[in-house]
């Protein structure tokens, strides 16, 4: 019988430990399938493209962005020959191109000039739009330095030229993103050649998901500052004469190079609702893999694509009919294009209602092929083509090519817009990249789940507002304060709490700030485009000093009102008060201004009414408790001066406004 009952309880301890086993093990799968939300997105691409915003209306509008070589370079002025494989020569003179890639303000960076020159316009550009990413999140790039945020980068160009310097090297341009900022996650530089950015993309989630990276900046960067491969692609006849991706085309002729740069700002989904981020869509699943020994080093191979995207799916737990689009490779090249459509054919193709055809498109066809960045362009395209509904049209497409058989599955091109309706789940899209070196990347993007909006608790305050704006130098300030005039101009919707809150919650304090007191939208928009601003401040440095003023400076009923209003002027008061041993208070807020006058009092007026003055504004920097009720203009000056801090000095507009994410950045 005890043998019986240790049997008993022996098993009873084994199946609660096997249920346990079971439990973890589950939820160590649910970690690694978490979907990761994409909480921000900054980029630079051709066509003047410099937001998520401007990419979108470009591809929306069908516009090309496609222009002739740059002329800023010192590129060769006869480059240009039209008979393919000349020598030294390019038989196309067009690509998608950032301009002003060159343009760079070392001085918000702390970079000094001779640095900024040695530096790869790539790292560059990276630094602005990381700096862009975080702020479009509603996350001051300043307070993450000592957090564990990664960094991972695709960069394929090493061709500056500046010898041995750190501003050349492959690794430094995701190093430099995490020096600069003091981000201390992984910093990883990825070269898979053209699928780089989404191979960054796939590791960064991985980072996410094992809890090594909270929060993770994953893109790719691509500027040609030398015309190598022009000249490279010229001697193998792969560009297209135009410069234009014709992709899927039966008149695909070639690529067309294009730059670019797009950073993700990621963060796992769980995370990003309890931190009250926006989540603008989410990853649903991804996978890379290798063509391996397939019909050549650089050729495409089908069967890998078919394998690669079947792998994203199943990380993501789906089924090929539950995607509604794909953003493809499509570079336009008579090889490459035919084989990427039949592995789609072949896998998302398959066992789709008549009705719900994969929609197909190429952002290479509007800005080029951005290499490094191509993916990333993608995923920026296909997030604001799920949160708009609608599906952008590829461009150059003179019909569908002939070699591919498009009747061995359900695939349409998207050769004109296409309204993405509600199916009855969210709408998905996946994307492609397939590298020159045999690596693919398959990555599916999810809409974000809805999400209930509480009301506010917190009643619209009466009276002026505080809107902070701030910068690295007082020109930058005067352009800074330019460009939140330009962009709030147009959106006649948002309100001056909305705004105050997110000067002052999601914006970096740098040293030169001024403030704009506003109680509508009229009055903001005056106050930023006036000459001169009512409250202006530059901090010197992160010490605040305070001098107390001598005989002179005494008033009758000086400090009344703020011994009324605040408790800890008062209780200062009434502490330094006592300590001097006269009747500071009578004397102070009497109306016998000869007595004031008299030497002895003066002093214990002015030093009681000093002390207390301090300890009033030390408390708004240190004891945030004290901030309710505060005067608007006495916050935004103690702002401006640097004696405030911005945390504390959001907490002047009443809890929480409406975060906006797409304020003007920098700075």
């Amino acid at each position: 019988m005890a043998n019986d009952d240790k049997l008993r309880d022996y098993l009873k301890r084994a199946t609660a430990e096997l249920q346990q086993t079971r439990r973890r093990l589950h939820e160590i799968e649910e970690d690694a399938r978490e979907p990761i939300a994409i909480i921000a997105m900054s980029c630079r691409f051709p066509g003047g493209v410099s937001t998520p915003e401007e990419l979108w209306e470009l591809v929306a509008e069908g516009r090309d962005g496609i222009t002739e070589f740059p002329v800023n370079r010192g590129w060769p002025t006869d480059l240009y020959d039209p008979e393919p494989a000349t020598p030294g020569k390019s038989y196309s003179r067009e690509g998608g191109f950032l301009h002003d890639a060159g343009d760079f303000d070392a001085d918000f960076f702390k970079i000094s000039p001779r640095e900024a020159a040695d530096t790869d316009p790539q790292q560059r550009l990276l630094l602005e739009t990381s700096w862009e990413a975080f702020e479009r999140a509603g996350i001051d790039p300043l307070s993450l330095r000592g957090g564990r945020v990664g960094v991972f980068t695709g960069v394929v160009y090493h061709d500056y030229g500046v010898g041995g310097s750190t501003g050349g090297l492959a690794s430094v341009v995701s190093g430099r993103v995490a020096y600069s900022l003091g981000l201390e996650g992984a910093a990883v530089t990825v070269d898979t050649a053209c699928s780089s950015s989404l191979v960054a993309l796939h590791f960064a989630m991985q980072s996410l998901r094992t809890g090594e990276c909270t929060l993770a900046l994953a893109g790719g960067v691509t500027v040609m500052s030398t015309p190598a491969s022009f000249i490279g692609f010229s001697q193998q006849r792969g560009l297209a004469p135009d410069g234009r991706c014709k992709a899927y085309a039966d008149a695909a002729n070639g690529t067309g190079w294009g730059e670019g740069v797009g950073l993700l700002l990621l963060e796992r989904l769980s995370d990003a609702r309890r931190n009250g981020h926006e989540v603008l869509a989410v990853v649903r699943g991804s996978a890379i893999n290798q063509d391996g020994a397939s019909n050549g080093l650089t050729a495409p191979n089908g069967p890998s694509q078919q394998r690669v995207i079947e792998a994203a799916l199943a990380s993501g737990g789906l089924t090929a009919a539950e995607v509604d689009a794909v953003e493809g490779h499509g570079t336009g090249t008579t090889l490459g294009d035919p084989i990427e459509a039949q592995a789609l054919l072949a896998t998302y193709g398959q066992g789709r209602p008549a009705d719900r055809p994969l929609w197909l498109g190429s952002i290479k066809s509007n800005i080029g092929h951005a290499q490094a960045a191509a993916g990333v362009s993608g995923i920026i395209k296909m997030v604001q083509a799920i949160r708009h509904g609608v599906l952008p049209p590829s461009l150059h497409i003179d019909a569908p090519s002939s070699v591919v058989d498009w009747n061995a599955g359900n695939l349409r091109l998207l050769t004109e817009s296409v309204p993405w309706p509600d199916n009855g789940h969210p709408r998905r899209a996946a994307v492609s990249s397939f590298g020159l070196s045999g690596t693919n990347a398959h990555v599916i993007l999810e809409q974000a789940p809805a999400v209930e909006e509480t009301p506010s608790k917190v009643a619209d305050q009466a009276g002026p507002l505080p809107v902070a704006v701030s910068a690295r130098t007082a020109a930058a300030l005067t352009a800074q304060l330019g460009r939140w005039h330009a962009h709030l101009a147009g959106l006649p919707e948002v309100s001056v709490l909305d705004v105050a809150y997110s000067s002052f919650a999601t914006r970096a304090a740098l040293a030169h700030r001024t403030v704009v007191l506003a109680s509508s939208r009229e009055e903001l928009l005056a106050g930023l485009a006036a000459d001169e601003q009512p409250i202006t401040g530059t901090v010197i440095s992160g010490s605040v000093a305070f001098l107390f003023t001598g005989q002179g400076s005494q008033r009758l009923g000086m400090g009344r009102d703020l011994y009324k209003r605040f408790p800890v002027f008062a209780e200062a008061f009434d502490a330094a008060a006592a300590a001097t041993g006269l009747p500071v208070s009578d004397v102070a807020w009497g109306d016998d201004g000869d007595l004031l006058g008299q030497t002895v009092n003066t002093q214990a007026v002015v030093f009681a009414f000093e002390v207390a003055l301090f300890r009033l504004l030390e408390s708004w920097g240190v004891r945030p408790d004290y901030l309710a009720g505060h005067s608007i203009g006495e916050i935004a000056a103690a702002h401006a001066a640097g004696v405030l801090s911005l945390a504390d000095a959001g907490r002047l507009v009443g809890a929480r406004g409406r975060l906006m994410q797409a304020l003007p950045t920098g700075g």
